[in-house]
């Protein structure tokens, strides 16, 4: 078996989903090739991972290191997995320039890796890679699934599974930890063991349609009150999704800091006030990745010095899905999948939706919700409409889709007029630059 790891540079998050393999009997004996375009990181990662392998796998798994692009096909060639964990064009310039350019704009963001002006650049810059990707899998990997952790997970999921024939899932943090990090703030801790829910969606916007605990309890009416408590009582943590729960009547997967930049009501200049009322972190993402990068670079001697270290298994879905797969033993996720017929009624059928799925030896197989309340379904289009365009956009290369894309994201259009909102795209476009000289961006017509 052949598990591919593209951006294994990505130390942390390969150490864990790999290291999650090692210890799964299926997967552990698998050839682990590891893939980047920055040499020092992946080299880090290799160092890592190396001794983990020895450690807590006997050496058992076979891991090969792949640099650069001319080497990318060897990488994934004859893979039964793939998985990818990429950030094109980085921190610097990219990540940057898509917080700075729509600030002179008065456009302000927090995250801005799933939705708004930063969301649909991030994705018109991963999209041709992903498509190399998937060119060179349907060449010397046809068998290959691939699982995807890359953000925007809408968009590259939903090209992914619209335009090539490589079998895919997104994959997100957000669902598994939804229930309990709610619990847990509210108080309601006891309630976690043996609890049962139901999430359905979008990423980063998927709903907290159903909790009970384990007797069958419905626990929402103690949320909600509990929630409009913590409201009242001047905290600030999580404000969003609690005003959420309170006037749509119902938590959703993603963090507030994300989902106050997914709609027109938080971030807004006529109303400053609502910044502190509900504690919104503005470039709250350029403010994560300079501390990461300085933590980083400052433990990263410690952690090469003390690499022979044992690993907890982490929650990430990577190994059990595979672990599904290989043996044929089925178990549950929360996965990013095409609707095909509907399996959210009230959403299109060519959006890439966030359900529960069964996987097994035929991979992911999602499972039908039937249709959403109509305020959360009238929530999630708002979304889906940038991420249909932005997919339009980056097919077509037609500049109009980009503008498109802009016009329709609820938060860019709550605050610029439509010139504005064109003008700022041109910026973008030609800040980030074409991939014929150097740059991040096919050129658009």
């Amino acid at each position: 078996m052949k598990i591919c790891f593209v951006g294994a540079g990505s130390t942390v998050f390969a150490r864990n989903v790999l290291g999650d393999c090692m210890m799964t009997e299926s997967l552990r004996e698998a050839e682990m090739a590891l893939y980047d375009i920055d040499g020092g990181r992946l080299e880090d990662s290799y160092t890592i991972l190396s001794a983990m392998n020895n450690t807590v796998n006997e050496g058992r798994a076979r891991l090969t290191k792949f640099l650069g692009v001319e080497n990318r096909k060897d990488a994934l060639r004859d893979a039964d997995f793939v998985i990818t964990a990429i950030q094109v064009g980085l921190y610097d310039p990219c990540t940057i320039i898509d917080f700075e350019v729509p600030k002179k704009y008065g456009l302000r963001q927090t995250i801005a890796d799933t939705l708004g002006i930063g969301g649909i650049f991030r994705a018109l810059r991963s999209i041709p890679v992903f498509a190399d990707v998937a060119r060179d899998m349907e060449e010397v990997a046809p068998r290959a699934r691939m699982l995807n952790y890359v953000n925007p997970m809408a968009m590259i999921t939903g090209y992914m599974q619209r335009y090539t024939n490589v079998p895919t899932v997104g994959l997100c943090h957000s669902v598994q930890s939804c229930s309990k990090v709610l619990l847990s703030m509210l108080g309601m801790g006891d309630k976690v063991e043996g609890h049962r829910d139901l999430i359905a969606g979008i990423n980063h916007m998927g709903w907290l349609l159903k909790i009970e605990d384990k007797d069958g309890n419905d626990l929402y009416p103690a949320i909600r009150e509990k929630s409009k408590e913590s409201m009242e009582s001047g905290l600030i943590y999580d404000m969003v999704r609690y005003e959420y729960i309170q006037k749509l009547g119902y938590y959703c997967t993603e963090s507030s800091e994300h989902n106050a930049e997914y709609n027109p009501f938080f971030i807004k200049s006529k109303y400053p006030e609502l910044i502190e009322r509900y504690g919104i972190p503005l470039d709250e993402y350029p403010r994560r990745c300079v501390s990461q990068i300085a933590k980083w670079n400052a433990e990263k001697e410690e952690v090469l010095a003390n690499a022979q270290r044992g690993h907890h298994r982490s929650d990430e879905y990577g190994a059990a899905i595979m672990n599904a797969v290989v043996t044929n033993v089925p178990t549950k996720i929360g996965g990013n999948v095409l609707n095909t017929g509907g399996l959210i009624e009230n959403l299109p059928h060519d959006a890439c939706v966030e359900v529960p799925c069964m996987v097994d030896g035929n991979f992911v197989n999602p499972c039908r919700v039937g249709r959403l309340p109509v305020q959360l379904a009238a929530m999630n289009l708002t979304n889906i409409n940038v991420q249909m365009c932005t997919i339009e956009a980056a097919v077509t290369l037609k500049k109009e889709h980009i503008y498109h894309a802009a016009m329709m994201d609820p938060h860019t259009a709550s605050e610029l007029s439509i010139d504005d909102i064109i003008a700022m795209c041109d910026e973008l476009i030609e800040a980030h630059g074409c991939i014929d000289n150097g740059g991040y961006l096919p050129k658009y017509k």
